[in-house]
């Protein structure tokens, strides 16, 4: 895939990027939440009702779905960045934290890289869910450019797309040109090495997840000077999607207490 992605988003708004379900304007600080390969903001548009209320909550919404349908998706990771960290940076006036699953998780961490050498900001705190340490090289097949039948198998393997869009062949093909689009991005992902961040990163993982193993994601620890932590929550790769309840724990406890923190 060879789209201009510079040209097609250049004049996107901010507003178009992030959306804010739950405005909060008593806030001690934001997450930004960034979804999984075929997900959209939707996914977080409830989580405020189990984040601490000094927290806003703040979806950011990729090209390609939900209200932005319209716009063709990104199939690589430094077009998106370097489109979504102008967009993303006029609402960084107050401290902030980043929240990413899978595909999510190696936006959430460039984009911390891209603010850092663009503006000299950085997250108070890096939540990577579901995705194996960036410098860990891939060893799996590519996925996004199999034939059609192999590409929805792989699909069904995965488990994350719902079984009633699989079997909807008319909503198959709505999805088939963002789904490729988002495994693009996740298989040609090339980690380019930086100094490690100096915000401390917490690294969630699904205990039955055959995808990403606790090694890679302890690995995570080689990308911050500052505190990490591993939690292994119960169910598969999808468990942000499918068993939230124990990761929206940990993460009330974890920002309830970043709040705090930069409030003083």
């Amino acid at each position: 895939m060879n789209v201009n992605r510079e040209a097609v988003n250049a004049s996107a708004s901010s507003s178009a990027w992030v959306s804010i379900p739950k405005p909060n304007p008593y806030a001690r600080m934001r997450l930004f939440c960034f979804p999984y390969a075929g997900g959209s903001s939707f996914l977080f548009h409830r989580w405020n009702q189990q984040l601490p209320n000094s927290v806003e909550v703040c979806p950011v919404q990729l090209p390609g779905r939900g209200t932005r349908t319209h716009e063709p998706p990104f199939d690589a990771v430094q077009p998106l960045i370097e489109n979504l960290g102008p967009a993303i940076h006029p609402f960084l006036q107050q401290p902030f934290a980043f929240f990413g699953h899978s595909m999510g998780a190696t936006i959430a961490f460039e984009l911390a890289l891209y603010l850092r050498r663009e503006y000299g900001l950085l997250p108070s705190h890096l939540f990577v869910s579901g995705r194996r340490a960036p410098q860990i090289p891939r060893d799996e097949p590519h996925i996004y450019n199999l034939p059609h039948d192999e590409f929805i198998s792989e699909l069904r393997r995965l488990d994350g797309t719902p079984l009633e869009v699989l079997e909807h062949p008319e909503l198959m093909e709505l999805m088939m040109p963002l789904l490729r689009a988002d495994f693009a991005l996740v298989d040609t992902y090339n980690y380019r090495p930086e100094p490690p961040l100096e915000c401390g990163i917490t690294a969630y993982g699904g205990m039955q997840d055959q995808e990403v193993s606790c090694d890679e994601l302890k690995a995570w620890q080689r990308q911050t000077r500052s505190a990490f932590r591993l939690q292994m929550m119960p169910g598969g790769h999808f468990f942000v999607q499918k068993q939230p309840e124990d990761l929206l724990r940990s993460l009330y406890s974890e920002l309830l207490q970043l709040a705090t923190v930069v409030s003083k």
